[in-house]
C-alpha cells in the first residue's frame, strides 16, 4: 500500500528527517563514495523509493532518474540492475516516462536485454512495454528486439518465457513477429544474447 504525504508527515514528526532530505543524502552518498558496494546498496536504495509515487517528485527534483540511466552503462552488473529496477519502477508514470524517452532511455534498456542477469532482463522487457507509446513504438518493437522475444520465449525459465510471450502477443504485430521469424532463419544480426540469463 503507497504511503500518503500525510502519513509520511505524521510518521516522520516535525523534528525528523524529511523524505526529500535523506533521499539528498542517499544521492550525496552515492555521488561521493568511491567503493562499489556502497553505490550499489545506495542505488538498490533508491531503486525500492522509486516504488512509492509519493517519491516520484521528490526522484526526479534529484535527478534520479538520470542516474538510473547513467547506471546501464556501468560495466558493474549489480548498478546496471538496480538502475532498471528503478526505471521499471517509475516508468509508469507520465513524467516519469516522458523523460526517460527523452533521455534515449529506450535504446540503453535495449542493451539491458542482453545481460547475463536475469533480473536485469525481466526489468528490462517490463520498462519497455512500460515505455510504449505510440512515438516509441517502432524502435521497442523493431526487429531485433522481437527476434529476442521470440528467442527468450522458448526458454526454459518460465518468467522470462511468459513475459516474451506477453510483449509479442500485447505489443507486437502478426507481421512483426513473422518477419522475426524469418529473420531468425536467415542472416540477420541482432542483439546478442546468452543462452539463458543467470540467476542472482
Amino acid at each position: 500500500m503507497f504511503s500518503s504525504q500525510e502519513y509520511l508527515d505524521k510518521k516522520t514528526g516535525p523534528s525528523g528527517v524529511g523524505r526529500l532530505q535523506y533521499l539528498q543524502s542517499l544521492v550525496t552518498e552515492f555521488q561521493d563514495t568511491d567503493k562499489e558496494d556502497c553505490k550499489e546498496q545506495v542505488l538498490a536504495n533508491l531503486a525500492n523509493f522509486a516504488y512509492d509515487p509519493i517519491n516520484y517528485e521528490h526522484l526526479r527534483k534529484l535527478n534520479v532518474i538520470d542516474m538510473f540511466l547513467d547506471s546501464l552503462t556501468e560495466e558493474n552488473e549489480r548498478l546496471v540492475e538496480f538502475g532498471i529496477g528503478g526505471l521499471c519502477n517509475l516508468a509508469l508514470d507520465k513524467q516519469n516516462k516522458e523523460h526517460i524517452l527523452a533521455s534515449g532511455g529506450v535504446d540503453l534498456v535495449i542493451q539491458c536485454l542482453s545481460s547475463r542477469n536475469e533480473e536485469t532482463v525481466l526489468n528490462a522487457i517490463t520498462t519497455l512495454m512500460f515505455l510504449t507509446t505510440p512515438a516509441s513504438k517502432p524502435a521497442i518493437t523493431s526487429l531485433s528486439v522481437v527476434e529476442c522475444m521470440l528467442r527468450f520465449q522458448l526458454s526454459k525459465n518460465p518468467r522470462l518465457s511468459n513475459l516474451a510471450t506477453i510483449f509479442l502477443e500485447d505489443y507486437c504485430s502478426r507481421q512483426q513477429v513473422e518477419a522475426a521469424r524469418q529473420a531468425q532463419t536467415g542472416d540477420a544480426v541482432g542483439i546478442a544474447l546468452p543462452s539463458e540469463p543467470q540467476e542472482t
